[in-house]
């Protein structure tokens, strides 16, 4: 009985050891191996109506306030199947924004198109045709009276969602000639949901009739690429796949879901929910999109936003309560917003925008989760989009109003500029921190750089740090220092830690504390930040 009490206790012991270490020989880690060979899952069924329901009256996910648990020990997102480091990590050339996930040159715009199937019902017609080359597209298009507003809407922001990381189709802007068009033999039309039938050329002319076109019959659409893969659903915002092994993170505790909420405030994608992701099985895993982006800046895809897009979810009780109760006096303030009339951009604005209050069409389990760290992850990413890449992408819309063009640029750093303030403001923005030859830990204050503030000076101390334990012993400090460079102590402990804090009267959660760990051997690297959140 001792001796099993006794192998208990090892076995206890040489669990806590393994919990409690920091850090292992290949951290940071890079690179998520997510794509570990599994059998082919099923299609995951979903409904739109229980979804809104869900999310409106339940709060799906787990409730337990922590951290987000797929980041590295820098706090970075690794490349997995759900994101990919693009502008946030190396510097994307002028041709890499511009072409986005494109691969091709889209479909052939001089040969004919073969529609092989359509559909009717829902408020967006469009066709599948296969081009001369056999490659397939979902043909999308502005519906009458709004012409550019959602196809050039959805190849902009396809290039920003392409650019911070996602995994998103490729969307070629296009132009489709009616007489250019031929209806496969076998070509199906979806009238309802449930029922098909054969297509005929009416079916092409009724479509027709319902988008924005030219005299001649020449309209703006969107080809997207179908992805490649077998498609087998989408994925939800919290809890994981129970089929896919290498799904271990719950959806709300991943960073790049937290932090979508930032990037979905700035384009205004208040549509961002299950419905407009994708998952598809290929190379023996799942691989992760968002898509369809025809609802961003001032577009709700057939029409104009409503003025609560972004302002308020569908369902709200206090403000039903609150008009109900004032008899239809109350009126929220975003009613009261003032909109440019331009047809092609919709209701898109900045003055009013306030990051911290955006809101989807209703609560999204990883967005409620998102803490100030996730969110300051996200801000770095935006900070990479200077006016000029703004103004670049912006141009693959290829807005025919040149001053509708140039309003939704403005809007955009505007909005931009709003999120950057308002998130480097919710804690202390150092980063960027690295050894230099002088043995010296260097670092920028992104606050500073956004112009939050004009100088800052650092309070910071010194700690040996017992990886295996987590314990920490000062070595000196607190000490301060008027330079954004911490000459480190001269010590020999394996690992080294600064506690820092940026010293400001008008920024108080600039005080909250940086640590910085160093792995203190030959080389001296950064190896782990933790942020005060």
């Amino acid at each position: 009985m001792k001796r099993f009490i006794l192998l208990i206790l090892i076995m206890v012991s040489f669990k806590y050891e393994l919990h409690a270490q920091k850090f292992y020989p290949d951290d940071p880690l890079r690179k998520d191996q997510d794509c570990q060979q599994i059998p082919s899952p099923a299609e995951v069924e979903f409904s739109r109506t229980y979804n809104l329901m869900k999310n409106t009256f339940g709060t799906p996910g787990d409730p337990e306030e922590r951290r987000a648990a797929n980041v590295n020990t820098l706090g970075e997102v690794p490349d997995s199947t759900w994101f990919t480091n693009r502008i946030g990590r190396d510097a994307m050339t002028e041709e890499e924004l511009l072409r986005g996930p494109n691969q091709e040159s889209g479909p052939d715009p001089v040969q004919p198109w073969t529609i092989i199937s359509a559909k009717f019902a829902g408020v967006t017609p469009g066709f599948v045709i296969e081009d001369n080359k056999g490659d397939r597209y979902f043909i999308k298009f502005d519906t009458k009276g709004y012409s550019q507003m959602s196809t050039s809407a959805e190849v902009i922001s396809t290039k920003f969602f392409h650019a911070i990381g996602y995994n998103v189709p490729e969307n070629y802007l296009t132009h489709v000639d009616r007489e250019k068009l031929a209806i496969s033999p076998n070509a199906m039309m979806i009238v309802d949901k449930t029922r098909k039938r054969k297509m005929t050329e009416q079916d092409i002319d009724q479509i027709y009739k319902r988008i924005a076109q030219s005299e001649g019959g020449r309209a703006q659409a969107v080809a997207s690429r179908v992805v490649s893969g077998d498609i087998i659903g989408t994925f939800l915002f919290n809890g994981t796949r129970t089929d896919d092994a290498n799904d271990i993170f719950p959806h709300e505790d991943r960073r790049e879901l937290r932090g979508l909420r930032v990037f979905a405030a700035w384009l205004n994608h208040d549509e961002i929910q299950t419905f407009n992701t994708l998952d598809t099985y290929r190379s023996g895993c799942i691989t992760h999109y968002l898509i369809d982006f025809n609802s961003t800046f001032g577009s709700a895809n057939i029409k104009p936003n409503d003025p609560k897009s972004g302002n308020q979810y569908y369902y709200e009780s206090h403000p039903v309560f609150k008009n109900a109760y004032t008899i239809g006096l109350w009126v929220p303030s975003w009613q009261h917003v003032q909109y440019p009339r331009y047809s092609s951009i919709g209701r898109f604005e900045a003055d009013y925008f306030q990051p911290q209050d955006w809101k989807p069409q209703y609560p999204n389990s990883a967005f409620n989760k998102m803490r100030n760290e996730d969110a300051f992850w996200a801000t770095k990413i935006i900070m990479q989009f200077t006016d000029d890449k703004i103004r670049k992408i912006v141009s693959t819309g290829q807005y025919e109003d040149k001053q509708a063009e140039e309003y939704l640029i403005q809007t955009l750093i505007k909005r931009r500029d709003k999120i950057i303030h308002y998130y480097l403001d919710q804690l202390n923005p150092l980063d960027g921190f690295e050894m230099n030859d002088r043995l010296e830990l260097t670092f920028r204050n992104l606050g500073l750089n956004a112009g939050l503030a004009s100088n800052a000076s650092y309070q910071y101390e010194w700690f040996r740090f017992n990886n295996p334990s987590g314990s920490t012993e000062k070595i000196s400090g607190p000490s301060s220092s008027d330079t954004s460079s911490l000459r480190i102590p001269d010590d020999h402990a394996e690992y080294l830690l600064a506690r820092i804090r940026t010293n400001s009267e008008a920024h108080v959660n600039w005080q909250k504390t940086v640590d910085v760990y160093i792995r203190n051997d030959a080389t001296k690297t950064v190896i782990g930040i933790d942020r005060e959140n």
